[in-house]
């Protein structure tokens, strides 16, 4: 019998991957994990924004940051400036790092969207790999019979489609909250 469970968690772990990308994403609102992908030079070293400071989304449109060694407040500044995807202009006191998150034109949501869907075809490109590799397997596995290694990749392309499902259904989530308004 063909065990596809060690796939099942190589496509579980492509949607993970998907929805942690998809959390980068701007929606309009504040919330940190859109600095997430932010890396900052400190102490002669790239670092993620969140190993160096506290990131708190103050409200809706700021995001307030904190940082732990406040010598590193110009470094993190211009490293948010730096990254011309999230089109953040901070401004800092001496303390703290307030980021203004503009309202998105709806011009801007459909690029985000389309952005967006750039990842999701990522994503079913791993998938697809997966299944790939798992058809490998099961043509070389000399002790299944005919019956078994058909059943094995319907097995296979059922867990594709389920994956891929849970992708296009994440995805749909994050379009409908990108263009609410």
């Amino acid at each position: 019998m063909f065990d596809s469970s060690e796939y099942r968690q190589k496509m579980e772990k492509v949607v993970e991957r998907f929805k942690s990308e998809m959390k980068k994403v701007r929606t309009g609102r504040a919330h940190p994990d859109m600095l997430s992908g932010v890396k900052v030079e400190v102490y002669g070293q790239m670092m993620p924004l969140n190993q160096v400071s506290n990131i708190v989304a103050a409200d809706a449109t700021l995001l307030v940051i904190t940082p732990f060694d406040p010598a590193n407040i110009e470094a993190i500044s211009s490293a948010i400036r730096a990254d011309q995807s999230l089109g953040l202009n901070p401004a800092d006191d001496g303390r703290v790092i307030r980021v203004p998150i503009p309202a998105l034109t709806e011009e801007r949501r459909k690029e985000i969207v389309k952005n967006a869907s750039a990842k999701v075809e990522e994503a079913k490109v791993a998938l697809r790999n997966v299944r790939e590799d798992a058809r490998k397997d099961v043509k070389g596995a000399t002790e299944l019979g005919e019956d078994a290694k058909k059943r094995a990749e319907k097995e296979i392309d059922e867990l594709t489609k389920e994956f891929s499902d849970k992708v296009e259904a994440e995805f749909k989530d994050k379009s409908a909250e990108i263009m609410k308004l």
